[in-house]
């Protein structure tokens, strides 16, 4: 199967052929594996970095390749087209998301610090922003920072943290002025996870996404330097907002990547199937069905295109960025659902790679904002309240 987010860029035909023979030498003979221990191996990230797979549109001076967003965000994408969703999910948050909280609002210090060893796999990032009381009301966060000395002492816990049980350090949230409501008085900082007091808990099963390693973190008075504080104190709200637009760009074109994937093995399967004498393909019900779903997906592709225009021209604002997100993967769980129904009972089976596709799916209209965040950013932006 050949699939390029793009196909008017030669360079990410190529870069697709290159994630094609990855996954064939270093993913597939060991995924399932992978899958049922719900963990890839930490070996993993530095194969990727080898390969220059990682956070690629890190400028050269910090050690990447200078290459474009959409080239960088293609990545997981293809990796996501072999059905490798949990691997994907991984590599988005750090290459996509944690590695641009650094360069657009990181000190010299630590771009320098923490760029060069992202991009080979030696240092692996997350970003612990959600709380078991705050998911996509980011406003009612509760873990604490408190000004001490010449830093400051962090208390709280994170939950559903992707790389959680990989990562060399995290991103996070924490309120550090009480005296002022909602979003104000959060800040960011980078907590390295061998300090003293962080803590790793569990690796949490899932319903889908199962090798993709998804954690608690907990905090004991863990001490970090000013140095630490990542972008400016009590600023940290107005720090996401300005981040979440990639974030989201980066779902939707992944929740595009899967409807391919399944698109492609669903007509396939539709051919072959036998009912009443004849192929499945050739009743009415499947034709229109799938017509339907092929129509939807080449919108969003549209739509995509025209986000990741307006994402390198510095233009892709938050009300757009979400549209986006609810759109293609609300999308992708249809495809999901209707696709998988075309298997019939064999569907429902876990050798059959509609079943993960479906199970992987759900997750993209909870995570980075759920649907109804999404609508309601929309609404806000439309009506102007």
């Amino acid at each position: 199967m050949n699939y390029s987010p793009n196909p008017t860029r030669e360079d990410l035909a190529i870069l697709q052929s290159t994630i094609e023979k990855f996954c064939k030498s270093h993913v597939a003979p060991k995924f399932q594996e992978w899958e049922d221990k719900g963990i890839f191996p930490r070996q993993l990230w530095n194969e990727l970095g080898a390969a220059g797979l990682l956070c690629i549109d890190i400028p050269e001076e910090y050690g990447g390749h200078g290459a474009d967003a959409e080239m960088a965000m293609s990545i997981p994408c293809g990796i996501t087209y072999g059905n490798y969703g949990s691997i994907a999910v991984g590599i988005s948050v750090h290459s996509d998301i944690v590695s641009h909280y650094i360069l657009n609002l990181g000190t010299e210090e630590q771009k320098k610090s923490y760029l060069p060893k992202m991009v080979t796999g030696e240092k692996i990032g997350a970003i612990a922003m959600t709380e078991p009381g705050a998911g996509s009301d980011l406003q009612g966060i509760k873990t604490s920072a408190k000004k001490h000395e010449d830093g400051w002492v962090i208390n709280g816990s994170k939950t559903f943290i992707t790389n959680g049980q990989h990562a060399d350090f995290v991103i996070a949230a924490a309120k550090t002025n009480k005296d002022v409501k909602g979003s104000a008085g959060v800040s960011l900082f980078i907590i390295d996870t061998d300090q003293k007091g962080f803590v790793a808990g569990r690796n949490l099963e899932k319903l889908g996404l199962h090798s993709s390693d998804t954690s608690e973190l907990f905090f004991e008075d863990v001490f970090v330097s000013d140095s630490n504080v990542i972008g400016q104190v009590d600023k940290g709200f107005l720090s996401l907002m300005t981040e979440l637009p990639r974030e989201r760009l980066a779902l939707a074109m992944n929740a595009v990547a899967a409807m391919e994937f399944m698109m492609e093995i669903t007509k396939n399967y539709v051919k072959e199937r036998m009912a009443f004498g004849k192929s499945i393909s050739n009743f009415q019900n499947t034709r229109f069905k799938l017509a339907k779903l092929q129509t939807e997906l080449r919108l969003n592709k549209a739509l995509i295109n025209e986000c990741m225009d307006l994402f390198l021209q510095g233009k892709l604002d938050a009300s757009t960025a979400s549209m986006i997100k609810y759109s293609s993967t609300e999308a992708q769980c249809r495809m999901a659902d209707e696709c998988l129904q075309f298997f019939g009972g064999y569907g429902y089976m876990k050798e059959y790679p509609i079943s993960k596709a479906f199970a992987d799916a759900r997750i993209q209209k909870i995570y980075g904002g759920t649907s109804e965040i999404m609508l309601e950013l929309v609404a806000r932006d439309l009506l102007g309240n």
